[in-house]
């Protein structure tokens, strides 16, 4: 489970205008018009096209709970595409993405200064800049590692460095021990 990853889909999730299909055979039905059949579908979730034709007729109505999770996300993965785009590139463009983390946060600096990490909690709004890179990068198949790595230096450059107004000689932040984490357009 991706703790960036997965929060950046649930911001994307926020600007949906309509529920996405939420019975199981709702969801099978889905899934069958975007694949153009049962046979892809079967295959797509790892259950025999019978059983996908069943859940089409309302025969079956109540997966198993691993069936349920893969149903769901790959459903939500389809899911009104061009809206997830749309609100993509709109925080990537003009809107930016907000940074609720609590985690353990500390910086490399020069000799003098209180460099200790320590747990922080903060609501920080980024530019679209770095709203741009961590959609490219999840786009690309970025891990979390690399995903963390561009949210730590986007807090260091807004939150820690206020835009290059003041710790103008912060080497690096550590961005650590994630408690909460979530994202917002």
């Amino acid at each position: 489970m991706s703790l960036f990853g997965d929060g950046l889909d649930a911001a994307v999730h926020k600007a949906f205008t309509r529920p996405a299909p939420k019975s199981a055979p709702a969801q099978m039905r889905y899934l069958v018009k975007q694949l153009k059949g049962t046979r892809p579908v079967a295959q797509l979730l790892r259950v025999s096209q019978r059983t996908v034709e069943r859940y089409v007729k309302g025969q079956i109505k109540k997966p198993r709970p691993d069936l349920a999770a893969r149903l769901e996300r790959e459903v939500k993965k389809r899911w009104q595409p061009q809206i997830r785009a749309r609100a993509r590139q709109k925080a990537a463009t003009t809107g930016g993405i907000v940074i609720d983390t609590r985690a353990r946060m500390g910086y490399t600096a020069p000799i003098g200064s209180t460099d200790q990490d320590r747990i922080r909690h903060l609501t920080v709004a980024l530019p679209p800049r770095y709203a741009a890179r961590l959609f490219d990068a999840q786009e690309a198949g970025a891990g979390d590692q690399q995903l963390k790595e561009i949210a730590a230096e986007a807090l260091k450059e807004v939150y820690f460095q206020d835009n290059g107004h003041r710790a103008g000689q912060l080497e690096e932040v550590r961005f650590t021990d994630i408690e909460h984490l979530e994202f917002d357009l």
